[in-house]
């Protein structure tokens, strides 16, 4: 039987044995306590010293013996199948059981797992006695994260809710290291939800959206390996503001909108004034442009059908008729 935090040493375990059988005994059992206790820790110092290590999960499946059932239990076997062979064929109606393609069954013998797998999909024996199942659904399910108010790394309060996905990868894991792997994947989701936000910005969650649900999801999955559960993806739906963040927001980017405009019209503007300066650099060396102007003007005006035209007339002209009237 295997035992959580054993370890199947791949390359250097040579190496690594000879250093363990070294140590001093009260050495050995810190050892074995760290790898009871933080596998991936563990793991990650093992690699660091050029060891590849394997670590088995939390539940192992057990050989069945019969010094593991014990005499009473071998007896009520005994005594199950005796029942079976008796009340034949009646008694395959109820020993025979059928479980979906995307369902496995975990069987338990006088409450200990019979076999190292789950059984299924399609048909599976028990014994009317001695044997119970449970069902247990691999495909991936997903569910809603209940709105969570988070206060923010810079002190505003957001509102975040989201969606997980995941799905079963170890029945015998669901079943036998947690009581409801559902529920507590629920509840684990909102408390990582809420410790991730904790440690960001305002501006950070707005914006980041994809680091910060990859995060959860790594998290996430790291805590629910042992519950045999696979967080496949995590996504974050929606962030809601309060409403006076919400103004107020909203009057910074209009006032930063308003700006920018100003800033464009001053610069069109600026522009303009330069072309006109040129263009009355062009009309002061000839005067008969400025006739050709005012006939546009005119032709631009008539298009307009327009009751009331205004004419300018030149200084030069004016100033003539002066001359005479003098």
């Amino acid at each position: 039987m295997l035992h959580k935090g054993a370890l199947c040493l791949h390359r250097g375990g040579e190496r690594l044995l000879h250093r363990i059988n070294n140590m001093k005994p009260f050495h050995c059992k810190m050892v074995l306590v760290k790898a009871l206790l933080s596998r991936g820790h563990l793991k990650r110092l093992f690699e660091e010293a050029g060891v590849a290590v394997r670590m088995v999960g939390l539940w192992e499946p057990r050989n069945e013996s019969p010094s593991g059932l014990g005499c009473c239990g071998w007896i009520l076997v005994i005594l199950s199948y005796l029942m079976f062979i008796i009340t034949f064929p009646l008694s395959v109606w109820m020993c025979i059981k059928i479980v979906q393609e995307y369902e496995r069954a975990v069987i338990f013998r006088l409450g200990r797992i019979t076999s190292g797998k789950a059984k299924g999909p399609g048909i599976f024996f028990v014994l009317p006695c001695t044997d119970t199942f449970v069902k247990v659904d691999m495909r991936t399910i997903s569910f809603d994260i209940p709105p969570q108010e988070i206060l923010t790394k810079d002190s505003v309060t957001v509102c975040v809710d989201g969606v997980v996905f995941f799905r079963v990868h170890s029945a015998i894991a669901s079943v036998a290291n947690v009581t409801n792997a559902d529920q507590a994947t629920r509840l684990l989701a909102q408390t990582t939800l809420r410790n991730v936000l904790g440690t960001k910005n305002l501006s950070q969650i707005l914006s980041d959206r994809e680091e910060i649900a990859h995060n959860m999801q790594v998290t996430l999955d790291e805590a629910t390996d042992d519950w045999g559960i696979k967080v496949e993806r995590v996504e974050i739906k929606d962030v809601k503001l309060p409403l006076q963040m919400q103004r107020s927001m909203a009057a910074e980017a209009e006032a930063t909108r308003e700006a920018r405009a100003k800033v464009i019209a001053a610069e069109g503007e600026m522009n303009a004034s330069r072309a006109l300066k040129e263009a009355s650099l062009v009309i002061a060396e000839s005067p008969s442009a400025l006739q050709l102007r005012y006939l546009q003007t005119l032709t631009t005006i008539a298009s307009e059908k327009n009751s009331t035209i205004v004419f300018p007339l030149p200084i030069d002209i004016l100033q003539g008729f002066m001359s005479k009237g003098k």
